[in-house]
Order: C-alpha cells, then sequence, then structure tokens
C-alpha cells in the first residue's frame, strides 16, 4: 500500500530536521580558535589595511583567552552573558572605555561573519542583547604650529635636512597618514604638478593629494639630492624605505633640537584638516582629500574648528562693537 500523503511530508521534514543538526554537528566540530583564524583570512581577503589586520588579531586573541578561562569552547554556547562577563573581564584587566568598544566592535563583527558564514538562520546572535555604550569623544589635538616652525627652524642644508624639511611639509600639506607617507614611491608623485598618487590608502584605496608651491619647491630640491630616483621617495641614508620607527625618531630628533614637545604623525593630519576647515574647504572635499570613507571623522574636527566661531563672534559682535 501506498504511504498516506502526510506521512510522506512528516518523514521528509524529519529528515530536514536531521540534516540540519547534522550540520550543526559539523560546525561544532571546529573551535572558536578555528573560527578565529578564518575569520582573519576572510578580512585578508577582502583587501583589508596592513594595519587592520593585526588591529583584529590582537583583540580576538583576548576574546580567545577569556573563552579559554570561561571553559567556553563551541561558539553556539555563547550567551549574551557571557559577553558581558568579557566586557567587565576587559575593565578589570585595566582596558580604558575606548580599548572595551574596540573589542566588543571586533567581536560584533566577528559573531555577525560566523553567523553569516553559516547561514545560521535559527541562531539568536547573542551580540545582539548586549549594549556597550560608545565613549565619548575628546577633541583630537593637532600639532603646534609653533613648535613646527621650529622644526622646520633647526633642519639644515645637508640631504637629511632636506629631507626631513619636506616631510614635514608633506605631512602638513597634504594629511597623509604616516603609512600612507612611507609608502609613496617616485613614480608616484609629479615634482612639477606637485601631485601625489596614494596607491594603496586606508581600505586599499586610491586617492590624489596635492602639494603647495613651497612643499613643491622642497620637493624638487630633495629630488636633486637622490642620485637613483626610482623605488621608495622617503629614504634613510643608506638609501633603504624610511620606516615609522625611523619617522618617529627622526620627528623626536627635531623636536629635541628646536626645543619643542614631540608632535606624532598623525598630530600633523589633524592640523591639515582643522586649518583646511578653517581657510573655509568644504567638507566633501576634504573628505576625499582624507581619504575618509564618511563624515564620522571630520564631524570630530568641525566640533573643534566651530569654537572659532565663537570667538570670531565675539570679536566682532555689531551689538558689542556699536554698544547698544
Amino acid at each position: 500500500m501506498p504511504s498516506p500523503p502526510d506521512m510522506g511530508v512528516k518523514m521528509e521534514a524529519k529528515m530536514s530536521k536531521n540534516s540540519k543538526l547534522d550540520e550543526q554537528r559539523i560546525i561544532s566540530v571546529f573551535s572558536t580558535l578555528e573560527w578565529a583564524e578564518a575569520f582573519i583570512i576572510d578580512r585578508k581577503s577582502r583587501g583589508l589595511s596592513p594595519n587592520t589586520i593585526p588591529f583584529y588579531r590582537k583583540k580576538l586573541k583576548n576574546f580567545l583567552v577569556y573563552c579559554e578561562i570561561a571553559q567556553i569552547h563551541d561558539i553556539q554556547e555563547l550567551k549574551a552573558t557571557d559577553i558581558r562577563k568579557y566586557i567587565l573581564w576587559l575593565e578589570s584587566k585595566g582596558h580604558n572605555k575606548g580599548g572595551v568598544h574596540a573589542h566588543f566592535r571586533v567581536l560584533r563583527t566577528f559573531l555577525y561573519w560566523y553567523q553569516d558564514e553559516n547561514e545560521l538562520t535559527d541562531w539568536v546572535n547573542p551580540i545582539q542583547k548586549v549594549k556597550v555604550k560608545r565613549p565619548r569623544q575628546e577633541p583630537l589635538e593637532p600639532a603646534d604650529i609653533k613648535a613646527v616652525k621650529k622644526m622646520l627652524e633647526v633642519c639644515e642644508n645637508d640631504f637629511t635636512g632636506i629631507r626631513d624639511r619636506l616631510i614635514l611639509l608633506i605631512l602638513i600639506d597634504t594629511g597623509l597618514r604616516a603609512s600612507e607617507l612611507l609608502g609613496l614611491n617616485f613614480d608616484n608623485v609629479n615634482p612639477i604638478t606637485g601631485t601625489l598618487q596614494i596607491m594603496h590608502g586606508k581600505g586599499d584605496k586610491f586617492r590624489v593629494v596635492y602639494l603647495g608651491k613651497k612643499s613643491r619647491i622642497a620637493l624638487r630640491s630633495y629630488y636633486r639630492r637622490i642620485k637613483h630616483q626610482e623605488g621608495a621617495l622617503i629614504i634613510g641614508v643608506h638609501g633603504e624605505r624610511l620606516t615609522y620607527t625611523g619617522l618617529r625618531l627622526l620627528l623626536k630628533r627635531r623636536a629635541e633640537k628646536a626645543g619643542v614637545e614631540y608632535q606624532s604623525p598623525h598630530s600633523f593630519r589633524r592640523l591639515f584638516a582643522l586649518t583646511m576647515l578653517r581657510n573655509g574647504i568644504d567638507v566633501f572635499s576634504l573628505q576625499l582629500l582624507m581619504g575618509h570613507a564618511d563624515l564620522q571623522m571630520l564631524r570630530r574636527y568641525l566640533k573643534q574648528a566651530g569654537s572659532d566661531l565663537q570667538e570670531a563672534h565675539n570679536q566682532a559682535s555689531p551689538v558689542d562693537k556699536w554698544k547698544l
């Protein structure tokens, strides 16, 4: 006798359920560590910045340490309470609010990737139930222009002096990230027009930035000192590409010689942004020049530049000037 139609439907549903259970068991065979490594491979394959990968790896490493302590070996065992305990554990280890929130963002990205990678439509991602307050964003201090002027004054007329002067002027005039500056090659630069091609900016994005007249003169002066104009633009005394550590030491030496406080590479980027805003550039053009994906970071600069408006108004208030 043929099976009743409803019996066939029940058997099919049971087989489908068993199939899902088998899939869940297969997924669970892999440890949290293995999934974390797979996540890092995925991030690399997306062409993320070389600086972003270590950021993800470092934050996930702390999560794995906590999982070992809490004896959590399967991601699907993770509960919202475990994540909240992890947040408290990070705080107990001395991480500030910004650091804790950075760990939370990485974990959130990782868990959503895990859910999507395994097409877990029935699994309730525990990160959905956890809220971590974003830390208050304090104003970012730019490089002190008075200190920078003194650093420029102590740049000699030899190779290192001409190179260091060029570095300072490029950082001020373009707002380049340190990695972007150090990644420049001669074939990315036009010493006549002063255009610099950033081949691999943050997120591996291409963009073009520009040098003003004085910076172009400094660039051409540097060109006259270089015998082989190929490969890395910014080099050390032995012809090797300057490293980030070398850049920091260079800035420290110039600051010490000028008798001023050390100015970090990134503080020049902030100086560029604030100066451009104060000089009237529109935020969309500035966004393109700085290589920002959105206006989120520029809002912090706008907030600082906005304080200038109050000072300008105080100096030119019609009511006060007319003594009404």
